[in-house]
């Protein structure tokens, strides 16, 4: 089984977070139109800070194609379909669906770190929380991709870099931060009794269920204003 990490020592957010955060809310909600250019300077001034956690923050959006760069030009944001956005998540589900399966053997019975996540997820959310939910979320999935004793599954997961990707999901949706948490109880039961063809069921449906409202939900806004 791979190490995880421990979702129960969650850091606070740091200044790459919030400016990521911020920057992706821009993004999102068209404040920032396709083609714009975000002058790293200016975002530093805004929020008091060096250059150094904004040159951060756009090179993780970058990660998830929100944002190119270019040599002397700075960094502009580009435009993304919908689908471009969503295309992830059933390559996601696929990968969790054959984890949860073989990760089930390993966690009957031994899902208390799973429920710490998951407690993790509720306390989180009880303060309205994103970051410290989406740690928590990102680490109840790692913990079955990690059981599933698979190294090209697990550094396959790495890749599509879900953390990232799980936030952008959460600032787009605007759902019930314990709805989604409670979500997760299913999966854990499941793995909890040993079945992983209903676990990987559960955590697929979960999963693509997120993609489809991420692409519906950049779908309904006007064109003009869709990143």
């Amino acid at each position: 089984m791979s190490p995880a990490r421990s979702p129960s020592a969650v850091s606070r957010p740091t200044l790459r977070d919030q400016i990521k955060d911020a920057l992706l809310q821009r993004i999102l909600q068209g404040t920032y139109a396709p083609g714009e250019r975000i002058v790293e300077i200016g975002v530093a001034r805004e929020f008091g800070v060096s250059q150094a956690p904004v040159r951060e923050a756009l090179r993780e959006l970058e990660i998830l194609r929100l944002i190119e760069s270019e040599p002397f030009r700075g960094a502009r944001v580009r435009g993304v379909r919908p689908e471009e956005i969503a295309e992830t998540y059933p390559v996601r589900a696929a990968l969790e669906e054959v984890a949860a399966r073989a990760a089930a053997p390993r966690l009957a019975g031994r899902v208390k770190p799973l429920a710490d996540a998951l407690e993790g997820m509720r306390a989180a959310a009880a303060d309205g929380d994103l970051h410290r939910f989406a740690a928590s979320d990102v680490g109840f999935h790692r913990l079955i991709v990690g059981a599933s004793g698979n190294r090209t599954l697990i550094d396959m997961w790495e890749t599509l870099h879900i953390d990232l990707r799980t936030r952008l999901t959460l600032i787009q949706r605007h759902d019930d931060l314990l709805e989604v948490a409670e979500r997760h109880e299913p999966v854990m039961e499941a793995l909890d009794a040993g079945e992983g063809i209903l676990a990987g069921r559960l955590v697929r449906e979960h999963i693509e269920g997120f993609g489809r409202s991420v692409a519906e939900g950049l779908a309904q806004r006007p064109s003009e204003e869709a990143p």
